[in-house]
């Protein structure tokens, strides 16, 4: 059983603190699994089981309730007769009508811990945001990192797992099945042939629930078009303005607004993350081009084909690296200086780095490579990920397999 302690070390933290725990990410990424695995945790610490009470509200055993009303009669009933502090959970609450005014009541009136899941982000919008400033908390999370993903593996297979060179063997073999077929959890446990079905399934689920029910999108085709041309473009800075001149060559007329629209329908939908540019000299953000990279590198083969996962690999490898970072719990954004760009300046507290990502380095590429990292001058650590094996550092600037950064370079 994978554990995910990049998260459960979270809510082991937040346990008890008088804040609202807000947990957030795709469809079927595991955030159900996650609040089981502390649930468990919780009883084998001494938490009473009948104080713990969990909703599930894609559960049909909860189909009548719809609005928060009914919602404030269940749990009221089943809290009446409990002593001592109640341990609420509720999953995929965006499910309930007014659910705000339910979970502000619980706060005020309640000796409780509440932990509630959705799978859109646009759950911190409304009542819980204004009438709760300050005492909620989001925990965003992700399909498995790669070493979930080989934490997985290795649960399932009776081999040395002492022998590091047997392991890194395996490791390395497990990289491109993680390239091609993504990190959804339960993609792990289905046979190959059935994997790219189960990816499209997971699309179309956010595609319909997510994105046309919930904005009352009436152009399909457009909206088909927009994700299309974001998992052709990971890693490639646009604007909203540059997506609607594409367009317009394929004769499909679209406001540079209603693009923007769309864009923020994708990220509140989890799907796509936005990473915005920073002046590293002038320390600001910068308000036009940005990057978009996708939540699971598996819908680029599911949605695109495998030939797009060929042709595209280095933004793909770039793709990896960035949900690495953000999985890790880093704040992410492209460096400018100068006309020049960094693919990632990271900071987490008072840590600072760069990186610059590439499929291979030869001699080609190899100053368009370097040479940005060599143009900022402050002390922070430099480094250029690429799947080449030989050590490739240059002027003060660490090389870094992929393989050896999923691995451990953050641990």
């Amino acid at each position: 059983m994978v554990q995910r302690e990049l998260y459960l070390e979270k809510l082991r933290q937040l346990k008890d603190k008088d804040i609202i725990k807000v947990i957030t990410g795709v469809r079927r990424c595991g955030k159900s699994y996650l609040l089981e695995l502390f649930i468990k945790e919780l009883i084998n610490n001494g938490i009473k089981q009948e104080n713990i009470i969990l909703i599930n509200f894609d559960s049909g055993k909860y189909n009548n309730i719809n609005e928060y009303s009914s919602l404030d009669e269940l749990v009221l009933k089943l809290t009446e007769k409990i002593e001592g502090k109640v341990y609420l959970f509720f999953d995929e609450i965006q499910n309930v009508k007014f659910w705000e005014k339910s979970i502000v009541s619980y706060y005020v009136d309640l000796d409780c811990d509440i932990y509630i899941t959705g799978s859109n982000s646009n759950l911190l919008s409304g009542e819980l945001s204004t009438h709760l400033t300050g005492r909620y908390i989001e925990i965003k999370i992700y399909p498995f990192s790669f070493n979930e993903f080989c934490e997985y593996k290795l649960e399932n297979m009776e081999i040395d797992k002492t022998n590091e060179d047997l392991i890194k063997f395996y490791k390395q073999q497990w990289l491109d099945e993680f390239i091609r077929y993504g990190s959804f959890p339960f993609s792990l446990s289905i046979n190959k042939e059935y994997k790219l079905n189960y990816m499209q399934d997971i699309f179309n689920s956010i595609l319909y629930k997510d994105l046309i029910e919930r904005y009352s999108v009436r152009d399909v085709a457009i909206l088909n078009k927009l994700i299309i041309f974001l998992l052709d473009n990971v890693g490639n800075i646009f604007s909203a303005n540059s997506i609607s001149n594409f367009l317009k060559k394929e004769n499909i007329s679209i406001s540079s607004l209603t693009i923007q629209n769309y864009l923020k329908y994708f990220e509140n939908a989890c799907i796509f993350n936005k990473v915005l540019r920073e002046d590293i000299k002038g320390k600001k953000i910068l308000s036009t081009n940005e990057k978009y990279y996708v939540v699971d590198i598996g819908f680029i083969h599911a949605i695109r084909g495998i030939n797009q996962v060929q042709k595209n690999r280095g933004h793909i490898i770039e793709n990896i690296v960035y949900l690495e970072l953000v999985k890790r719990g880093y704040s992410v954004r492209i460096g400018k200086l100068n006309g020049s760009e960094i693919d990632f300046l990271c900071k987490k507290s008072d840590e600072v780095f760069y990186i610059q990502v590439t499929e291979r380095i030869h001699e080609a590429n190899r100053n368009r490579e370097f040479d940005p990292l060599l143009k900022v001058k402050d002390v922070y650590p430099k480094y250029i990920i690429s799947e080449d094996v030989e050590d490739k550092s240059n002027n003060g600037i660490k090389h870094i397999n992929l393989l050896d950064f999923l691995i451990n370079f953050l641990d």
